[in-house]
């Protein structure tokens, strides 16, 4: 069973009440030309309190927005860009659009995001686990004998993985993608902190790919919520026709279009994240209570310890915030760490040496 551009058909695979309902449509949706009196949204034409007006509903398919990211991210077209608030809309979306309650499944690919079984469970889609190898690589064989059995409508890929923070590879992904019939969803949203090229650059070449990202990483913009999902433009059309109209607040994309004037401010941050990650990483390996630290292309890593939860807890006392992962599938022992600023990270580094000085006395 090959996906290929040519085989895979998405109507097939979407819902068919979702392929038979009408999408909402505003009365300016329908509209062409230039308005000079709005009185067909029920808006408060007074205005708004404060300096700021947004008495007005924004544009429910992003024009500008999306021709903006577009341009930026080198896509061919804006209809292969879809917008949601954060990426867990776009997740939410595609499970209810593709997703048959009580009748498909979903794979995961643990340890990985919690969100997608959240979601799947809300959505009461089953979830088929293939987890990952013991060192967070991809068990493809497996996965792809798996699919071609039991035929997951939906499979997620998080490369950059969260929480193990390494980024799967190329040949790997791209035989899933050519080895089933299944939507497949790679999840980027950790991708500007790694070396390793987008799939965004690879979507003429697979009808079934689905690359998610986000603003909320490294933009440093998860206030914002803004999630970008891109696709064939068939998948973005079924994905805008079920969203709520108004997804996206006039506050969300001023901010984004205000960023994206200047986005070497982001890539500047990028780097500044790269080089702290490299330092802190290179301490947290000379302290004895650390056993390991693995690799990592994301803004976040992994550190094993022999007592994590003592230390999670010491930490916390401190009021340094981490995140205990030793629960997780071949995270026994670790703490999953996000890089932050320099002094951040001291404090970090000090509050360790402090607890070792402890169990030591």
């Amino acid at each position: 069973m090959k996906a290929d551009k040519m085989s895979i058909d998405i109507s097939s695979l979407a819902r068919k009440n979702v392929l038979r309902m009408k999408k909402y449509a505003s009365a300016r949706d329908e509209f062409s030309g230039k308005a000079k009196v709005f009185l067909d949204a029920n808006e408060n034409s007074f205005g708004t309190p404060g300096d700021k007006q947004l008495n007005r509903y924004p544009d429910p398919l992003q024009k500008v927005l999306r021709d903006k990211i577009s341009a930026y991210k080198r896509l061919s077209s804006a209809e292969r860009l879809f917008l949601g608030n954060g990426s867990d809309e776009a997740i939410d979306l595609i499970l209810r659009a593709f997703c048959e309650p009580r009748v498909d499944s979903l794979m995961l690919l643990p340890p990985t995001y919690g969100m997608y079984s959240v979601t799947a469970n809300v959505n009461d889609v089953s979830i088929i686990e293939v987890p990952l190898k013991s060192d967070f690589s991809l068990d493809t064989d497996k996965i792809i004998y798996i699919a071609e059995k039991k035929r997951p409508k939906v499979i997620f890929i998080c490369s950059p993985n969260n929480p193990s923070a390494n980024i799967y590879e190329e040949k790997d992904i791209e035989r899933i993608l050519s080895s089933v019939g299944s939507l497949v969803i790679v999840d980027e949203a950790y991708i500007d902190f790694s070396s390793k090229p987008s799939w965004v650059e690879r979507l003429d070449e697979f009808k079934n790919l689905i690359v998610l990202q986000t603003f909320s990483k490294a933009w440093g913009m998860a206030g914002a919520r803004l999630g970008m999902a891109f696709a064939d433009p068939e998948i973005i059309e079924i994905l805008n026709k079920i969203k709520y109209p108004y997804n996206i607040s006039d506050c969300t994309a001023d901010t984004v279009l205000r960023t994206l004037k200047d986005p070497s401010r982001k890539e500047k941050m990028v780097s500044a994240i790269k080089s702290e990650r490299k330092i802190l990483m290179k301490e947290l390996l000379k302290m004895d209570l650390v056993k390991e630290v693995l690799p990592s292309e994301a803004n976040f890593f992994l550190a094993r310890f022999d007592d994590p939860d003592n230390v999670y807890r010491f930490l916390t006392d401190e009021g340094i915030v981490v995140r205990n992962r030793s629960d997780q599938l071949h995270c026994e022992g670790c703490l999953r760490i996000t890089v932050g600023k320099h002094e951040e990270n001291e404090m970090l580094c000090d509050a360790l040496r402090k607890y070792s000085k402890k169990e030591s006395a």
